[in-house]
């Protein structure tokens, strides 16, 4: 992989985001894909995916544990599924391998072929590149991509911090993303306008885990461009870039592994945010 040339860092501070093809090796990416699928063979079903409701508090107490579950993971590795994939009882209906939507989101902490590629050589060399003095990865996921679109939205929308301007996703195709199979469409220059949408903890005992403060305007389509880009390339994502996924009308998966860095020097990560680090896992440094 060629280094990244200060042409290109400029690009990336006018567009939001920033192509670099072959960021990592074939291997690489089949690396992360075997392991995943070691990850999805030894995985359980959480408690909440298998209860047979009956009663209006038992779902209640069914919604909680699915929120619960969400809100706890910033610190482990956890699996989404798709809706409908699994019967009341927790048993698949279609192969476990299509049934998951995503996995998260300490990937990057607790197995080794994630740490080791969120941390590896070239993205530390990127992230100095960029003028990053204190990045910390504050989460990962890995995305599996079988069929839903993701609608546009901006990064920092989840991941808030003061001042804004201090979140860099990093999306990892692991197979080629074409514009069939559900590549990421962004509108350029998108990134300078600020959030106009937040997701915050709910007060306690609501009846969600989450609430969007705020809205989502209406973008037009013709404003997003399509980036497709082949197995081992890397897309930066400004936290505020405007960016959505289409759905896959394709055969082929279209798996990716994404995590998010946060310049942590005179950062507040708003204490609203779902996420929150722990001390069991306070947010490592990008830096090793």
């Amino acid at each position: 992989m060629a280094s990244v040339t200060q042409q290109q860092i400029q690009k990336f501070h006018k567009d939001g985001f920033l192509v670099l093809e072959q960021f990592f090796s074939a291997e690489e990416c089949d690396s992360m894909r075997s392991q995943i699928q070691k990850i999805i063979a030894g995985m359980e079903v959480p408690p909440h995916c298998r209860t047979e409701f009956s009663t209006r508090e038992e779902e209640q107490l069914q919604a909680q544990g699915s929120s619960d579950y969400f809100l706890t993971s910033g610190d482990k590795i956890r699996f989404f599924f798709e809706k409908g994939v699994l019967d009341e009882k927790g048993n698949f209906l279609i192969p476990k391998e299509k049934s998951v939507s995503k996995i998260g989101h300490a990937l990057h902490a607790y197995d080794p072929v994630f740490k080791q590629i969120t941390h590896s050589p070239k993205v530390q060399e990127l992230g100095r590149k960029l003028g990053l003095e204190r990045p910390v990865v504050v989460q990962s996921m890995y995305i599996f991509k079988s069929l839903l679109a993701v609608t546009p939205h901006q990064d920092a929308t989840f991941l808030h911090t003061e001042p804004l301007g201090r979140i860099l996703g990093f999306w990892i195709a692991l197979e080629d993303a074409t514009q069939e199979n559900g590549c990421l469409w962004f509108i350029p220059g998108s990134h300078t306008n600020g959030i106009t949408r937040r997701m915050v903890r709910a007060a306690s005992g609501a009846s969600t885990c989450v609430e969007f403060v705020g809205s989502e305007p209406a973008y037009d389509d013709k404003q997003f461009t399509p980036l497709p880009i082949s197995k081992g390339g890397l897309i930066l994502i400004h936290g505020e870039v405007v960016h959505k996924s289409e759905l896959n009308s394709s055969e082929s998966s279209r798996h990716a592994f994404t995590f998010h860095v946060m310049e942590a020097k005179g950062t507040t990560w708003s204490k609203e945010n779902w996420l929150q680090p722990t001390p069991e896992l306070p947010f490592p440094s990008l830096y090793t």
